[in-house]
């Protein structure tokens, strides 16, 4: 299609420029990203994000293919009709640690608690070698998946019957079109988690390690659960390579692909309040802190309570070939699975995109038109130092209006938890587009 740049689109990205408002959390301002879009503003853009890291990109070929041209974004990455739709928010579930129900049989691997019904999963028995077999785990994840989604479609059924009954938004459904197009915003937490232990389980060996033994073993890393069984399992020893999501290889990246439209399946099958349409967003926000706390460890070597990778992004450190890899193994999440968004945050140095002002112009300009030809949703772009980061943990004063991106939007960093902060200074910081 034709573009919709004008005088305008410059004015309203130049209030974010250091000389008017300045970088900050809000507006927060997303660009319908196409390679197509003109030169100029697409490099206005890229230096906008260079020195405020306070934009977001999302491909406008999805969102015109799926939504039109008159859409916006009415949350973190959602993309609506204007006027004419809106959406059940729905939050998301957990599912790494679905997988780890799929282990234990439905029970709690922080608490012992059997969760899912006895009997609807049995736990699985390692084989003569002590290794735990993929496809039995694979196994007793689609059945995990299949209960998750029935216990989270009935909640969000109940949840937004009884506000509708009590709080309905009669203002903002007056400014609609009468026949309004309903989607229920479901989405989902800990899929690189997921992808990289399915990875580990397929290709390394995993061996369990059990209740009993965390008791007996002296200075072992994995807790013993009070009142839990013996059987049960809190950690897991894996042998061997395995490839892992977010370098580009199709072995760890088709296993991301199917965690996304299984889910997205599992939810579909189920009827959903005003018949709204179920769609599903990969995004976290910061809460990925909170589900790492509450989940133990898994095959792929993620530590018992430490943060989730944000929304679809790879697991912090391990999308080691560079941005583009990362962000091309993203891109093969099949946006009809995910048509609330797929968030992936990247973080890049300064020196990684390039020497000058004008080489990190047009290396950005680059990486993000190969990422939406590759198939990416959504970027959020920060262009930052560790460093940086790490001195504003401690003298907060010397940077009141620094601004970082998070899955979905942008804040003042520190504004953060202090858990926040670590959390984000410990993912990938990219230095270059693409390393060996």
């Amino acid at each position: 299609g034709r573009t919709f740049v004008t005088k305008t689109s410059f004015r309203l990205l130049n209030t974010l420029t250091l000389e008017h408002l300045g970088p900050g959390p809000e507006p927060n301002i997303t660009i319908f990203w196409d390679p197509k879009l003109p030169e100029a503003y697409k490099r206005f853009c890229a230096r906008i994000s260079i020195d405020t890291s306070a934009i977001q990109y999302e491909s406008d070929k999805d969102i015109r293919e799926h939504w039109g041209d008159d859409a916006a974004i009415a949350c973190c990455v959602s993309p609506m009709r204007v006027g004419k739709q809106m959406q059940f928010f729905a939050a998301r579930v957990n599912s790494a640690k679905a997988l780890l129900y799929a282990i234990n049989g439905g029970r709690d691997e922080m608490t012992g608690m059997q969760v899912i019904d006895k009997g609807v999963i049995d736990p699985i028995k390692p084989e003569a070698d002590g290794t735990l077999d993929y496809e039995k785990v694979k196994a007793n994840y689609e059945k995990a998946l299949e209960w998750l989604s029935e216990t989270y479609i009935e909640a969000l059924n109940i949840i937004h019957y009884m506000h509708d009954k009590y709080a309905y938004e009669s203002i903002e459904m007056a400014l609609h079109d009468r026949e309004v197009y309903r989607t229920l915003g479901c989405g989902m937490s800990g899929l690189s988690i997921a992808a990289d232990s399915l990875a580990a389980l397929k290709y390394a060996k995993v061996y369990p390690i059990y209740n009993k033994d965390a008791k007996t073993t002296e200075g072992h890393e994995y807790e013993y659960i009070e009142g839990g069984d013996d059987d049960l399992i809190v950690g897991y020893k894996t042998v061997g390579e395995f490839p892992v999501y977010g370098n580009d290889d199709d072995r760890a990246d088709d296993l991301a692909k199917w965690v996304v439209s299984t889910v997205m399946g599992q939810v579909k099958r189920l009827p959903v309040y005003r018949n709204a349409v179920p769609t599903q967003s990969i995004l976290t926000i910061t809460s990925n802190v909170e589900y790492g706390k509450n989940t133990g460890s898994f095959p792929s070597g993620h530590k018992k309570g430490t943060p989730y990778a944000p929304g679809a992004n790879p697991e912090n450190g391990m999308d080691s070939h560079g941005m583009l890899p990362s962000m091309f193994s993203v891109g093969k999440i099949d946006y009809d699975d995910a048509l609330d968004g797929i968030s992936l945050t990247n973080t890049i140095t300064p020196d990684g995109l390039g020497r000058d002002e004008d080489e990190r112009i047009s290396n950005l300009v680059g990486i993000l038109d190969a990422g939406n030809g590759h198939g990416l949703y959504h970027a959020n772009i920060n262009v930052l130092r560790k460093e940086q980061l790490e001195d504003a943990v401690e003298h907060p004063e010397k940077y009141p209006h620094l601004t970082v991106r998070v899955s979905g939007y942008a804040v003042n960093f520190v504004k953060l938890t202090k858990e926040q902060q670590l959390d984000v200074i410990s993912r990938t910081f990219h230095q270059g587009s693409v390393t060996d």
